[in-house]
């Protein structure tokens, strides 16, 4: 399994938003900037965001984007999902029943439910209230 751009930088721009939120409207110039990722590609991801209800938006001159729902109401997993689809790491385990017609004889498929399960083990626990906090940490450390 490897996680897209599309993907990473939607964890990244709401992570960002999350640690920069004052509660002013973020403008996606500013997150573009500090993420150093281009403003066009930022728009593209807002717009899914946006669309999916994770964040809010302002048009004009006090314009720009906030968290629809405090950090700890998002999992990494439902950011990831949104943006890459179905995180499994194999097709056969895409649906909620298996439709392999091997299901029943591959050995291996024991091997991918436990790596499906690890992962959202991680992604479904993880929050972004987790990440503003472990950010926070490190900027933490790094002053010592």
């Amino acid at each position: 399994m490897k996680i897209s751009t599309k993907g990473r930088y939607a964890l990244r721009m709401m992570v960002d938003i999350a640690l920069n939120s004052s509660g002013e409207m973020i403008r996606i110039k500013e997150i573009a900037q500090r993420q150093g990722i281009s403003e066009k590609y930022m728009e593209q991801i807002i717009a899914i965001l946006k669309k999916a209800g994770y964040v809010k938006s302002l048009r004009g001159a006090q314009g720009g984007y906030r968290l629809a729902g405090e950090p700890s109401d998002y999992t990494v997993g439902m950011i990831l999902r949104l943006t890459e689809g179905n995180m499994a790491p194999v097709a056969c385990l895409e649906d909620e029943i298996n439709q392999c017609k091997m299901a029943d004889s591959c050995v291996s498929v024991r091997l991918w439910q436990m790596l499906n399960g690890a992962v959202k083990e991680v992604i479904d626990h993880v929050t972004l209230q987790d990440m503003v906090d472990w950010e926070l940490e490190r900027r933490k450390e790094e002053e010592i």
